[in-house]
């Protein structure tokens, strides 16, 4: 099975090239991040020609996350814990994998910058809550995986120049603790444990010429509890659709699991 997570910056400006991507990529699922549309603006006809049926936690202009899936998602939640602004940065379902009933997890974390405002302190007590949700959700089922633009570069190797970025909301020590937090309740770091020192991107900015330059940084992860680990055949950064015409300025995380 081919799941693949993608922040796309908008599901609707780019929906040509996501359309495009999936004829050559074929996933079995597509979670998609910041798609800043309402649920009943979403392209829902598009994909179903094409044979996915859209599960979307939309928001006007801004946020918003979704699953695109060739087969039924169960037990669709959007509602893991209460957001303080009300934003619709998450949502899971379950999924069958051999035996092992899976709950996916696709998140868009605030980016939290400037670092000395309320959007700082909102992207803190959002990890909070989100951290805790997850601590419950693992009593319930050790199957998770969890997916998305989580706004954290986790190690100094995740960004082409981290002097420029340690006291950024992204990079700042006391967030990438968070992530190391999440990954002391029982994850991996997909990419980081097939991968022990490679340096490969998810995001480029689109000014100053970062993606010509490759001034990129690793936001977007895979994170699997340890019950999937030996279910997970690969993952691919698949840099392609980045150099596309008017495209995100992410490009998407493909995991093999079997």
């Amino acid at each position: 099975m081919k799941i693949i997570s993608w922040n796309v910056n908008s599901v609707r400006a780019r929906v040509d090239n996501i359309l495009s991507y999936i004829s050559r990529a074929k996933p079995d699922m597509l979670l998609l991040q910041e798609i800043k549309t309402q649920d009943e603006n979403f392209p829902y006809e598009e994909f179903k020609k094409i044979g996915y049926s859209s599960y979307v936690h939309g928001q006007k202009s801004y946020n918003g996350v979704a699953i695109l899936s060739k087969n039924k998602v169960k037990n669709i939640n959007r509602n893991l814990f209460k957001d303080d602004l009300n934003q619709s940065r998450i949502i899971t379902g379950e999924i069958q994998i051999k035996r092992k009933k899976v709950e996916l997890i696709n998140i868009y974390v605030p980016n939290g910058n400037p670092v000395d405002t309320e959007k700082y302190e909102y992207k803190k007590n959002w990890l909070k809550k989100f951290i805790t949700g997850i601590k419950k959700r693992l009593q319930e089922n050790p199957n998770l995986l969890i997916a998305g633009d989580f706004n954290i570069i986790p190690e100094d190797i995740d960004v082409y120049d981290f002097k420029r970025y340690e006291n950024d909301a992204l990079g700042r020590l006391e967030i990438q603790k968070k992530f190391r937090e999440l990954l002391n309740l029982g994850f991996y770091d997909v990419y980081r444990l097939k991968y022990k020192n490679k340096i490969e991107y998810t995001f480029w900015d689109y000014f100053a010429n970062s993606w010509a330059k490759n001034y990129g940084m690793r936001i977007d992860h895979f994170l699997s509890s340890n019950n999937l680990i030996e279910n997970i055949s690969s993952i691919n950064i698949n840099k392609s659709p980045r150099s596309k015409i008017k495209p995100s300025d992410h490009t998407p995380i493909e995991l093999e699991i079997n």
